[in-house]
């Protein structure tokens, strides 16, 4: 063996000790290697291949892709309409508006308004309505006490509440419904004698309300913001 084998020998040997310095040996406690196909790592997702193409794991399904994201607001509003573009617009501002619960909420908000204020519950209206609304609905059992005039109301039924119109203003959502309704009310005076409606007959009412939320709000409550009543 020659003095150049030799020299070539030791210079390799000081090379391997060297990067072994640097890297590190295995002691047996080191963090397995990432496998993107295991589900003990931190996301149990594992990827899906198509192809050459590996997409990788996702926290969640986009909201865009999600199957049937606008199914609901689809059948209360055709599709191209305005309603069903402020609709869509509004889901996209606050993800957790699920237009079903809405109705379902709107309905009984219509109930307890329409109730409150033939009972003259001013503390329920305060927490259902807008400060506007709220002194417009005041401002009448203000009159009718001051005449000494009750409402004797009951309440039927809603025979159904559509969405005629919605829209987004900066972070405020707005949703305009029309809501008819069977109710059987009355105003008296203070002997019983009859000044407006019937207490005996059930009259079919029709209005349209919109109801508004701060869409960055944590309040998920709605209020209502404007009525109008339609012959």
């Amino acid at each position: 063996m020659g003095f150049g084998t030799i020299f070539f020998i030791v210079v390799a040997a000081v090379v391997l000790y060297q990067l072994r310095s640097v890297l590190g040996r295995r002691t047996g406690h080191e963090r397995p290697p990432y496998d993107p196909y295991s589900r003990t790592n931190d996301n149990p997702t594992p990827p899906r291949e198509q192809g050459n193409v590996v997409t990788l794991p996702s926290r969640r399904v986009p909201a865009e892709e999600a199957p049937g994201r606008f199914e609901a607001i689809d059948k209360a509003a055709p599709v191209g309409s305005p309603a069903n573009a402020g609709l869509r617009r509004i889901q996209e501002a606050d993800p957790s508006f699920d237009l079903d619960q809405f109705l379902n909420g709107a309905r009984a908000a219509y109930e307890m308004v329409v109730t409150g204020f033939a009972d003259g519950d001013r503390k329920l209206l305060k927490n259902l309505l807008s400060p506007e609304v709220y002194q417009g609905f005041e401002s009448s059992i203000i009159e009718r006490e001051a005449r000494g005039e009750r409402m004797q109301s009951s309440f039927v039924g809603i025979d159904n509440a559509t969405v005629v119109a919605a829209e987004l203003k900066g972070r405020d959502a707005f949703v305009t419904l029309r809501i008819v309704s069977q109710l059987i009310s009355a105003t008296l005076k203070s002997n019983g004698e009859v000044v407006d409606g019937d207490p005996e007959t059930v009259a079919e009412v029709r209005d349209v309300w919109t109801f508004a939320r701060d869409t960055r709000s944590r309040d998920p409550n709605w209020k209502l913001v404007e009525t109008e009543s339609e012959e």
